[in-house]
């Protein structure tokens, strides 16, 4: 097929493609930014136009965008084999070769891993899988899973209800309630303010555990968490909370899962977060996004020792382990796996994100001197700014102003690509960005928000 024009592309895009959040409201008349063309830490437009991306595609694009030597790769893997049936005893080079890198450098015992084609599917097969092991054990009422209000976990099914932001739930019909439930989110920006950090920690820990005992510790299976909240505001947790609730988790015989989708390969430093930053040993491990860097769909849930060794005992005679995906270990997702952290491990890209991370975050503080910024947060590569109509007492702004949406549009007049969730910015730029690119993205912002607070 031939390529077709920006104009084109934007029709055909507006008549038929269901985007992930449409805002139906503009859709029809607004329709679609048409991206062109990407490269290093920059996209393009169908006019030409050239954007910072300062939210590396949606959490993912850790190496930068157009990397030939990953084109070259995948290429080549095509050539090679691009495809054959994982079903039963068959594999490929790329898939086990990947799944060896993942032993290694996952923390603990996490050495075994199914995979799937994204975050969402790798969420759903860890639930499925914390199934299947408490009923192998004889634990067949222990099938509870907790979550967290604000929690991001995926759009399928299962994983939409784990998700804990219950607005993107309006209207859907609602699965799994009986075994879902959800406590509340670790939000320090929203926290008591006669509260301490620590005793706010002992406040999140205690609710924890008394939802345990409520739901009844022998119906309980898991806790799922991301180790900073994503999509839900770039909640950082209070010092100590994941450690505590992980203690609580082996006091009670539950799994803990830890969904390092966006926080994995990279984005906080290091290629896995749990154990390093925050000081927890996961049973269960999900990641997914920079594990490709974007570049080819790919998810990875990997499980503990423990767990394989309940599950990898055949049930009967003539039984087989019965989850599978028609991509699982897809020959050319993991051989662009295998480039991905080739190319982070030679550029030192994890040590960069902590770096430039660092700086990102002392930077960006200078926005609580600009006018309807309530708060600025994050950790490394991952920041949110909060606006507000009242800073001291963290009121919103009114629905029909559109905060987020106005700012997001003047960064981008500026060059900057940000991401809009209501009335809240979000960054996670590349891993590959450097300080004066940091300067880019905060002045934009800057900008933006004092611009925003004149019209108003």
């Amino acid at each position: 097929m031939n390529t077709i024009s920006g104009s084109r592309a934007w029709e055909l895009d507006r008549d038929h493609l269901l985007h992930p959040y449409t805002d139906f409201s503009k859709f029809r008349d607004e329709g679609s930014q048409v991206i062109s063309r990407a490269e290093g830490m920059y996209v393009s437009d169908d006019t030409g136009a050239d954007f910072l991306d300062g939210i590396a595609g949606l959490w993912c694009v850790n190496i930068g965008h157009g990397r030939r030597e990953m084109a070259e790769a995948i290429a080549e893997q095509v050539m090679k084999v691009e495809y054959y049936n994982p079903f039963g005893h068959s594999t490929n080079e790329p898939a086990a070769e990947l799944g060896g890198w993942l032993a290694e450098h996952a923390p603990g015992s996490l050495n075994h891993v199914y995979y799937t084609c994204g975050g969402s599917t790798a969420n759903d097969a860890a639930v499925r899988l914390v199934h299947y092991y408490n009923t192998l054990r004889g634990l067949h009422r222990k099938k509870k899973i907790i979550s967290r209000n604000e929690a991001y976990h995926g759009a399928t099914y299962v994983a939409a209800e784990l998700t804990g932001i219950h607005a993107t739930k309006n209207s859907f019909d609602r699965i799994g309630q009986e075994f879902i439930h959800h406590v509340s989110a670790a939000n320090m920006y929203a926290k008591p303010e006669a509260m301490s950090e620590g005793e706010y920690c002992d406040y999140l820990v205690d609710e924890f555990e008394q939802r345990i005992h409520q739901l009844g510790p022998d119906n309980v299976a898991a806790f799922i968490a991301e180790p900073v909240m994503g999509a839900g505001g770039v909640l950082v947790a209070p010092e100590g909370y994941h450690r505590r609730m992980w203690e609580v988790c082996k006091r009670y015989d539950m799994l803990y899962i830890a969904d390092e989708v966006v926080t994995a390969f990279g984005r906080l430093g290091h290629w896995f977060a749990s154990e390093a930053v925050f000081d927890y040993q996961p049973d269960i491990l999900v990641s997914a996004k920079g594990i490709t860097s974007g570049y080819i769909p790919l998810g990875a849930t990997l499980i503990s020792d423990e767990i394989y060794e309940v599950i990898s005992k055949p049930q009967s005679q003539g039984g087989v382990f019965t989850m599978g995906l028609t991509y699982f270990g897809h020959p050319v997702a993991c051989r662009a796996a295998l480039k991905n952290i080739e190319i982070m491990d030679r550029e030192n890209l994890c040590d960069n994100a902590a770096d430039v991370g660092a700086y990102f975050q002392s930077t960006a503080q200078s926005l609580m001197n600009a006018p309807l910024v309530g708060d600025v947060r994050g950790h490394s590569l991952m920041l949110a700014v909060d606006l507000v109509g009242d800073k001291q007492k963290k009121t919103g702004l009114p629905l029909d102003v559109g905060a987020g949406d106005r700012v997001f549009r003047k960064c981008l007049e500026r060059g900057v690509i940000v991401r809009p969730v209501g009335d809240r910015l979000v960054l996670s730029p590349p891993l590959i960005i450097n300080r004066e690119q940091v300067d880019t993205i905060v002045a934009a912002l800057s900008e933006a928000v004092t611009e925003l607070h004149a019209e108003l």
